[in-house]
């Protein structure tokens, strides 16, 4: 712990240092009017709109975090959950550069919703964490991070919160010039990964806009700063080279003495995605709709676990046992979004629908040859009518369809082909009197689960409901506490897996017969805001009854242990702090000081820890701000896990040390930006809790990244 601290200090002073002389570039610097730091994307519109304008600000979403402008820009990779991690509350599962969906509070898989606009992805990325989610951050608009109780409106198996990516295929304004343009090209270092997006808005009439867009992203294996295997793996590996030496097996020997020292990069660990969109939209006085058909491809290595193998009847010819290729994953998806609103007199504001439907197929390679295939075509579809503000008084009800069609085919098929068709109604009240908020939201789900091929069909009902009550003793300080009650219903991984799962290196085994998992919850917040002081302090309880987890049963199949989902109560609570101060104003400039903490306790009653909880993380960063220059530099700190199920690894803490630096050469209204950083400049080796391959696919190393955003 000493040695942590020391780690802190002296990189907190390194930040320090980094800016110091900045008070000096202050009276050199363009004297400019001091503004917010605007998007230049037309499409910006103020605050966050989390889906719909009618939950906009609301107490009820405790957390709510937003990543947007150059700050999304700096943070874009491969995958979204990757390009979160830095927000309050949020970890990444961290798979491999290919596949990392967000951790909120803990959270991950089923109880975490990934949305395009309000919609899901459509993908499988929640069925195994080596699935990669469909999503490709450098053309996003902003990315919303929802926690708390009213994120059941997009789906009552959100209990753990919901990362919604706006993007801008269903355009929602009309461009005053003849087009606009957005695009961002970026190099990182530690992969060599070079990646291009751009958008493009084209008003055809004065009420109708057509958008195209695009992106390539290709990058090789990843550099770590030192072992790839973690103290454990490359102990193991030893052990083994020393028996086989004994043996006289030497070059099996040698292999494993090699494995151990490996170090520089993780092999196969390299990407290489493309994305295509259309849309066009009306946008009318009385309402608007829209169209968009688009096309995602992405082809990745996954990360293999030394001493594990594919275990799928392993043939042996003449030669002896066939070998099998490295594991490569292709994905496509093709994807069709409709949104529409109409404006409504009287006591309901607007009707609005979106819906999407996508074709997704996933092909696991080993090698040259085709191991699994896996298939997922769904809809789903939101409807939603929106009240007129009166008195204090707002809300919106709704219905929510979701139809989802899985199937896999190949040795590593592990769950059968199923059917899920979901239908949800939901409403949310809010109403203020005074300096008193009051808010409610309730949820009703049900769900039908069927898979032929094993002969059974599910049927669930689900209730959902939370209540908020906010006080606003100023208009500066906010204090609130939210409760729910949250049912969801088993999904069909849980229900009817059977067989070896070879991303968790496990033998999978579900449980046609499990009910619905049912949770009680809490939140307390306090909120401060003023020009120069944001703060905010978020603690949260959740305690199941019915939890679903996969828990070792002690038995072997397939030369891999069985895991058997089980439900069992369970219990989580945490705390969530972001701050930000301005320090200090010299010329042109703004002096920043933030911070970000975040920590998760997680157990199941009986049987310890909940396995791959994300440590006490501690983030501070010091930044100057102006028109046309930021300097920023941070320190990102994450304390040992210990606590661990049983068949885990302990985690050893870490701190990154990151600086970075933005600049519009042309003025702040040109829309031009150049964005150089430095991550992990101390290049040190990083695993994080909630990846399942932590112990043999770390976090990259050194990494130099430079990026140009354009926006006019």
């Amino acid at each position: 712990m000493r040695r942590t601290l020391l780690t802190v200090t002296s990189s907190l002073s390194l930040a320090a240092a980094l800016l110091a002389p900045l008070p000096a570039l202050a009276q050199q610097a363009a004297q400019a009017e001091e503004t917010s730091q605007e998007d230049d994307d037309f499409h910006k519109s103020g605050g966050i709109i989390v889906t719909a304008p009618f939950v906009r600000d609301l107490s009820i979403l405790a957390g709510t975090s937003e990543l947007s402008g150059d700050t999304l820009a700096r943070e874009a990779r491969a995958q979204i959950g990757d390009a979160l991690t830095k927000l309050p509350g949020v970890s990444a599962t961290s798979f491999s550069p290919g596949a990392s969906r967000p951790v909120l509070r803990g959270f991950q898989g089923e109880r975490i919703r990934v949305l395009t606009d309000g919609i899901g992805t459509i993908d499988v990325s929640n069925t195994s964490p080596d699935h990669g989610v469909t999503v490709e951050p450098i053309i996003l608009d902003r990315v919303e991070v929802l926690r708390g109780p009213a994120v059941l409106l997009f789906g009552g198996q959100a209990v753990g919160g919901a990362v919604n990516a706006i993007d801008k295929r269903i355009p929602r304004e009309v461009p005053e010039e003849p087009f606009h343009l957005d695009a961002l090209a970026t190099y990182g270092s530690a992969a060599d990964e070079r990646s291009i997006g751009a958008s493009l808005d084209v008003p055809l009439t004065s009420k109708l806009v057509l958008h195209l867009d695009g992106s390539y992203r290709k990058s090789d294996d990843l550099r770590v700063g030192g072992f790839v295997l973690s103290p454990g793996l490359r102990a193991e590996q030893l052990e083994e080279a020393a028996e086989e030496r004994a043996e006289g097996n030497l070059e099996e020997a040698a292999e494993a003495e090699e494995l151990a020292g490996l170090r520089g990069r993780i092999p196969n660990t390299g990407t290489e995605t493309y994305s295509l969109g259309a849309g066009l939209a009306y946008i009318g006085e009385g309402g608007s709709f829209g169209i968009s058909g688009s096309y995602y491809n992405s082809l990745y290595g996954v990360p293999e676990r030394p001493g594990a193998g594919h275990h799928h009847g392993e043939e042996e010819g003449a030669g002896g046992e066939e070998e099998e290729g490295p594991v490569t994953i292709g994905l496509d998806q093709f994807k069709v979004d409709f949104r529409g609103q109409v404006d409504l007199p009287g006591f309901f504001e607007a009707l609005r629908l979106r819906a999407a439907y996508a074709d997704f197929k996933q092909t696991e390679f080993e090698g040259d040859e085709v191991g699994t295939v896996f298939r997922n075509n769904g809809i789903e579809s939101r409807l939603e009518l929106v009240q007129r503000e009166r008195g204090g008084w707002r809300g919106a009800t709704g219905v929510q369809y979701v139809h989802r069609d899985f199937s896999a085919i190949g040795a590593e098929a592990f769950v059968p082909p199923n059917t899920t068709d979901q239908v949800g109604i939901f409403t949310l009240q809010e109403v203020r009197v005074g300096k008193i908020e009051l808010e409610g939201a309730g949820r009703f789900d049900r769900v039908v689960v069927k898979s032929q091929d094993v002969g059974v069909e599910r049927r669930f009902n689900s209730y959902s409901f939370a209540a908020g009550l906010a006080y606003l003793p100023t208009d500066q300080l906010k204090l609130g506490v939210n409760l729910n009650r949250a049912q969801r219903a088993p999904a069909a991984e849980e229900l009817f897996s059977n067989g070896p799962h070879i991303a968790t290196q496990a033998f999978e085994i579900g449980n046609p017969n499990f009910t619905t998992e049912k949770s009680w919850g809490g939140e307390a917040y306090i909120r401060y805001s003023t020009p120069d002081v944001n703060l905010s302090l978020t603690g949260f309880y959740n305690r199941f009854d019915d939890f679903i987890i996969d828990v070792p049963t002690g038995l072997e199949e397939d030369e891999l242990p069985v895991f058997q989902f089980i439900q069992n109560d369970a219990k989580y609570y945490g705390l969530e702090a972001e701050a930000s101060v301005v320090f200090a104003r010299a010329g042109s400039f703004k002096f920043v000081a933030d911070g970000v903490a975040d920590y998760v306790h997680a157990s199941l009653d009986g049987l310890g820890p909940v396995p791959r909880i994300p440590p006490l993380r501690l983030l501070g960063g010091l930044e100057a701000q102006s028109d046309v220059l930021n300097l920023r530099a941070e320190v990102e700190w994450f304390d040992d896990q210990k606590r661990n199920a049983n068949f885990e690894t302990p985690t050893e803490g870490f701190t990154l040390v990151n600086a970075s630096a933005s600049w519009k050469p042309f003025g702040a209204s040109r829309g031009v930006t150049l964005i150089a950083s430095a991550n992990n400049i101390f290049d040190v080796v990083g695993r994080r809790a909630a990846s399942f391959t932590k112990d043999f696919a770390p976090l990259g190393g050194r990494d130099f990244r430079v990026s140009a955003r354009f926006s006019f």
